[in-house]
């Protein structure tokens, strides 16, 4: 049985190739670059629902997915609502006209689709005219409603299920990077539904899709954006051009020099002799410490404490196993642990450089936060004023599907420049904890529609996990004008040389002590045993 059904299988395989031999392979269009990719495992891996369409499968990555077949059913529904308000043009009309442009759909593919050119066509053709039927509620007020789809018609969807949350997974899998199929398709499928203006009613639907989805919200004046907006791959990277546009280095080299020498001009008399009397009281309070670790770092230290005690215990002839050798031992101990945690300072102040402090220390030392909505390239830090500009960010139940989704994408689309995953590393730096959030709440940077502030905290760590980030000299400069500004609070350099000079000396006070124990030690030993007088 199992040899018939294996000769049964090749022999359609052999079926397939011939006919593919013999209708030809279309090479023309292998220069056109990929631009919907399949989301790396690593990513899946760390939460698989924000990747994988969980109700409705858009494009031919999920299309045969069982768990996903009733929404088919209703997707078919709403095909045959759609051929029966246009009697002129039915399915197989529009089926017809994408087998013309299969070869341009699979090279918008990174994956190979195993597909025959009918089902393909079919399939776009049922799932285009599905998420047309998604933007409907996004349509220009003053269009004539008899020439369109109902409004409606996404909500008629929702109450089919009963359920108001089916509403926000239907949105989640539409924007998964996944889920996508080009624009040029939805726009062909568009040009037969729609009689009068079909671009610019599809792109006025697609930039209010964007803009009600988007999290980071943008400037109302996108007039160009919204001319580019047909031209771009698909709605996840209509988006992703929404929130992370190109960033030029030039500019940001050109600020930085004007800032240079804007904060070069406003440094003062009294600054300089503030700065020079810190130095002095810093130097008065160094030298001693570091004199003294360079004497117990000697071996010359070494010897001098370990020898007097050899010498005792050949003296006394005591027993190896006795309270001095144990406390020597104790001493050596303590000297390897002052390496190993000297060694582990120094790791940790370079995990710092690459860190942020939180919101709530930012805002400890004076810091204001003042909300922008202009998108990344807004993020700045000005010095002079202590005030960190960030891009007004809206949290609601389908925020983290889309950022990851969004960071997913970027990796694969544009890997040697991660704007979008240095802006969430950014994030995740500020808002640690729910006090975090509340600061930033209370600033109009972050509006959240989550149950908890705690919630909205948490939803930043571990999106950009297993993503190389690379740098972005926008928010690299914001991070680093933060951390100097931060650093060169004089509350901040009160509690880091505390934290240094005090906590940091207690392996040497330790070392110096278990040194006084033995000496107290030995000296007793020595006088129970020649009988010293008070």
């Amino acid at each position: 049985m199992i040899k018939q059904f294996n000769r049964g299988a090749g022999h359609e395989w052999v079926i397939h190739i011939k006919r593919t031999l013999d209708e030809g392979i279309d090479d023309e269009d292998l220069g056109i670059p990929a631009c919907i990719f399949s989301v790396p495992k690593a990513l899946v891996s760390t939460k698989q629902e924000a990747y994988i369409p969980q109700l409705v499968a858009i494009g031919p990555y999920h299309h045969r997915r069982v768990e996903l077949f009733e929404m088919e059913r209703k997707k078919l529904v709403f095909a045959e609502r759609i051929q029966k308000k246009f009697h002129n043009i039915t399915f197989s009309d529009i089926v017809g006209h994408l087998e013309e442009n299969v070869s341009r759909i699979r090279a918008c593919y990174h994956a190979y689709l195993d597909f025959d050119r009918e089902e393909l066509a079919w399939t776009f053709a049922i799932d285009a005219s599905f998420l047309l039927v998604c933007l409907q509620a996004y349509k220009i007020k003053h269009e004539d409603p008899s020439t369109s789809l109902s409004a409606s018609s996404l909500a008629q969807l929702v109450d089919l299920s009963k359920k108001k949350t089916i509403h926000h997974v239907i949105l989640r899998d539409v924007v998964m990077s996944e889920n996508q199929i080009p624009l040029f398709v939805l726009r062909e499928v568009n040009r037969l539904f729609q009689y009068e203006n079909p671009d610019e009613v599809l792109a006025s639907m697609l930039m209010k899709f964007c803009t009600h989805l988007s999290p980071i919200k943008i400037m109302d004046s996108q007039q160009q954006l919204i001319e580019e907006c047909l031209q771009k791959n698909h709605l996840l990277d209509l988006l992703y051009c929404m929130v992370a546009p190109k960033l030029e280095e030039e500019s940001s080299e050109i600020d930085e020099s004007k800032e240079g020498k804007e904060n070069l001009e406003e440094i003062g008399c009294f600054k300089k002799a503030w700065k020079f009397i810190w130095s002095f009281l810093c130097f008065i309070v160094i030298v001693p410490i570091r004199f003294l670790v360079r004497i117990r770092k000697s071996k010359a230290v070494k010897v001098a404490v370990t020898l007097p005690w050899q010498v005792i215990k050949q003296l006394c002839h005591l027993n190896t196993k006795s309270e001095i050798t144990n406390l020597v031992s104790t001493a050596r101990t303590v000297a390897a642990e002052i390496e190993s945690v000297s060694g582990l300072n120094n790791a940790s102040l370079l995990i710092e450089e690459f860190s942020i402090p939180s919101a709530e220390k930012l805002s400890g030392i004076g810091v204001i936060f003042i909300p922008t909505i202009g998108g990344l390239k807004t993020i700045r830090f000005d010095k002079p004023s202590g005030a960190f500009y960030l891009p007004v960010v809206d949290l609601d139940d389908n925020s983290e599907v889309l950022l990851r989704n969004l960071v997913a994408y970027e990796a694969c689309l544009a890997p040697e420049c991660t704007v979008f995953a240095r802006y969430i590393r950014l994030m995740s730096g500020i808002l640690d904890t729910k006090e975090d959030v509340k600061i930033l709440r209370d600033s109009g940077i972050v509006l959240n529609r989550l149950k908890s502030d705690e919630e909205a905290a948490n939803l930043w760590h571990g999106i950009d996990k297993f993503v190389n980030l690379t740098k972005v000299p926008i928010i690299d400069k914001a991070i680093e004008d933060a951390n100097t500004y931060y650093s060169k609070n004089w509350k901040v350099r009160l509690a880091k040389c505390f934290n240094k000079y005090v906590y940091g000396s207690r392996p040497i006070l330790t070392f110096l002590a278990a040194n006084i124990l033995i000496l107290l030690s030995a000296f007793e030993a020595f006088c129970s045993v020649y009988n010293c007088s008070k």
